[in-house]
């Protein structure tokens, strides 16, 4: 049971100055710019725009600012904004296969056409802290800005999907496409079982966090899925938007996106024949670890349709992962636990005292025997 609290209106409005201050810090210190939030910050706003649904670098980073940091508090702000927005349609369908690619790798084919491109990533680098970077204007360890490779940037040239060489010999599943619209999880609750359209639009809104967890699980035996990663490639995709007036689609703009194919041996089943099946992963910006963990647990939730055993994994309880993984949900959950409960608490006081006071009656009886 809830109270409502009279008052303390001066309190709230101090509160709020706190947080201003606290906010900016020290004066003496030059202010943060939302330009530098985006492009030094690159991967906070990648993320605060793949969970919070809206993709704008700029408006992400104005809420990480607002935030102070806190990447849950910047989602919700993000997610809020969102709710005002109007909405004139529906974009097509991306093609990844048109990407150009300022990083693209396998884990399963070693020499593909295109080439392997490393790209932005921390994975070859040893993990040390590069004092160089404290130095005002400081270039870090490379000693400068430029990469020494020739091919810097994206590259234009389309590259074909890696997964495709193994359906050339019928040993990986079709890759299933669909004409019909797919619910929308921004408009609509989710409602259980979900299809897996619904249920990729769930877990790339998911939290990094939360997901990594499940997908660590599902490589730690918790649900038989051992996987490679068939492809990760990021890089941006044109966006286009069919226009019935025109008769035709027109290019909207370009975002960057990132996604991963995992490739899962399959022992075959009562209806599907052995062979290696997907997990698929798609999310805003370069954010490979969240991607890459999308498509663990996506594959982990196909166990019914592949005619798999339930071993009783958290990854593939769909309730269970579908109803969890939001940040937003959960945190005000939890801090709703902050709001006023004094009528509650106080008849839990009283229902302790109640039973305190039987023990000790009791004890003082036996005593006495």
């Amino acid at each position: 049971m809830y109270v409502a609290v009279k008052g303390g209106e001066l309190a709230i409005d101090a509160a709020h100055a706190w947080l201003d201050d606290a906010r900016r810090g020290d004066t003496s210190v030059a202010e943060l710019s939302l330009a530098q939030i985006h492009e030094q910050l690159s991967l906070s706003v990648d993320r605060v725009m793949s969970e919070g649904s809206l993709y704008d670098p700029d408006l992400a980073a104005l809420a990480i600012k607002q935030a102070r940091g806190d990447m849950i508090e910047a989602i919700f702000l993000i997610r809020a904004y969102r709710t005002t927005l109007p909405r004139f349609g529906y974009s097509a369908a991306i093609e990844t296969g048109d990407m150009a690619c300022m990083r693209r790798i396998s884990a399963t084919f070693k020499d593909v056409p295109g080439g392997q491109v490393l790209g932005p990533t921390f994975d070859y680098t040893h993990r040390l802290l590069d004092f160089k970077l404290a130095a005002e204007g400081g270039a870090g360890s490379s000693g400068s800005n430029e990469p020494s490779s020739p091919t810097s940037g994206a590259s234009p040239d389309r590259k074909p999907h890696i997964t495709e060489f193994l359906n050339k010999d019928g040993l990986i599943e079709e890759a299933v496409t669909s004409n019909e619209t797919p619910p929308d999880l921004t408009r609509e609750p989710l409602e259980l079982p979900a299809n897996r359209a619904l249920r990729l639009q769930n877990l790339t809104r998911g939290d990094e966090g939360f997901l990594l967890g499940m997908a660590y699980s599902t490589q730690r035996g918790y649900a038989r899925n051992h996987a490679f990663v068939g492809e990760l490639r990021i890089g941006t995709v044109d966006v286009e938007m069919d226009i019935p007036e025109l008769g035709f689609a027109i290019d909207i703009g370009e975002i960057t996106v990132t996604e991963c194919e995992t490739v899962n041996q399959f022992k075959g089943s009562k209806t599907e024949p052995p062979q290696f099946t997907r997990g698929y992963g798609l999310v805003f910006g370069q954010t490979e670890r969240k991607a890459i963990s999308m498509a663990l647990v996506d594959r982990a939730l196909r166990w019914k349709e592949l005619g798999e055993d339930n071993v009783g994994a958290p990854a593939q309880d769909e309730e269970f992962v579908l109803s969890h993984s939001d940040n937003i949900q959960a945190t005000g959950f939890l801090e709703h636990i902050k709001l006023p409960h004094y009528v509650d608490f106080q008849s839990e006081l009283e229902l302790v005292r109640s039973i305190r006071a039987e023990a000790q009656e009791y004890q003082m009886q036996e005593a006495a025997k």
